[in-house]
């Protein structure tokens, strides 16, 4: 299995694509440290350096990267979609 999202933190919500992924692929995701936490499919395609659920998240909710909030899921991100700013408002400025 191919290890294509990076995890900043076991528990959080979402990883990184270190690669331009496509809808459709299953790749794994493994911490900084090089430890793999599972598999995800792909939804949609995601760009490299965006983001990647991996888990179900809800309109609402909190979204967990770094191990801390990053931001509010401003519409549901089922697991393996894109999360971008088109469903994710940041806490970071008020806009």
């Amino acid at each position: 299995m191919k290890h294509s999202i990076l995890m900043h933190e076991p528990d959080d919500d979402v990883g990184v694509a270190i690669e331009d992924l496509k809808a459709g692929t299953e790749v794994g995701a493994v911490t900084l440290e090089g430890k793999p936490v599972g598999t995800v499919k792909l939804i949609n395609d995601v760009p490299l350096g965006h983001k990647v659920a991996l888990r179900d998240i809800a309109n609402g909710k909190d979204v967990i990267e770094y191990g801390r909030a990053i931001g509010m899921a401003a519409q549901a991100a089922p697991r393996g979609s894109h999360v971008h700013t088109h469903n994710l408002k940041s806490k970071r400025w008020k806009v």
